[in-house]
């Protein structure tokens, strides 16, 4: 029994000693190639529409530095490594975060704050995913499909509002809004009555 145990305990020893060179050298490049093909998708699929989409986006960019900053951010492309493609997802959290300052007061508007909220939280996704060790790259290329229609319907939004803010109040309108509004209503309860 020990020395079976003994020529199994040296036979153990030598197996794991035994590295082989080849052996390593070849699942390196198997590993290479598996990142070159990630590269590649996501090189491929890394396409934000980050033109203003009307007018009223671009006067944005005219007076509101962070919109500027943020289109101009998505629309440089990292070209040389997942390192470049996982920096840039970095720098776009943060841009797409500082997104939320000095928004023009005709736009700090429910429905803007909630696209922009959208589209920082779907940024982020990315940038978790392309900080992962297996990288999924189908997830992230169909996540930048998703910001690119959240981007059109943002600049949509941006239009409406300016469009609804070029029309004209009529005789009277502005009068019957301050009345309808509830904060300057009558207090209902009465004030107490004071005793002598």
């Amino acid at each position: 029994m020990k020395l079976y145990f003994s020529s199994l305990l040296l036979l153990v020893m030598l197996s794991s000693c035994q590295d082989d060179p080849k052996a390593r050298a070849l699942e390196q490049e198997k590993e290479n190639q598996k990142r070159e093909a990630i590269f590649n998708r996501l090189s491929s699929g890394w396409n934000f529409n980050s033109r203003p989409a009307n007018d009223t986006s671009q006067y944005l960019t005219t007076v509101w530095p962070e919109w500027r900053i943020f289109l101009t951010e998505l629309g440089q492309k990292p070209k040389s490594s997942i390192g470049a493609f996982q920096q840039k997802a970095k720098m776009l959290s943060k841009k797409a975060l500082d997104l939320n300052n000095n928004i023009p007061v005709k736009f700090n508007l429910p429905e803007v704050r909630s696209r922009i909220a959208l589209i920082t939280t779907k940024i982020n996704m990315i940038n978790l995913y392309v900080n992962l060790n297996q990288i999924p790259d189908s997830k992230i290329v169909d996540l930048v499909k998703e910001i690119n229609t959240d981007l059109a319907f943002l600049n949509g939004q941006f239009d409406e509002i300016k469009r609804k803010g070029d029309i004209k109040m009529e005789d009277g309108e502005a009068d019957m809004i301050r009345m309808l509004d509830t904060t300057r209503a009558i207090p209902s309860s009465p004030e107490p009555k004071k005793i002598k």
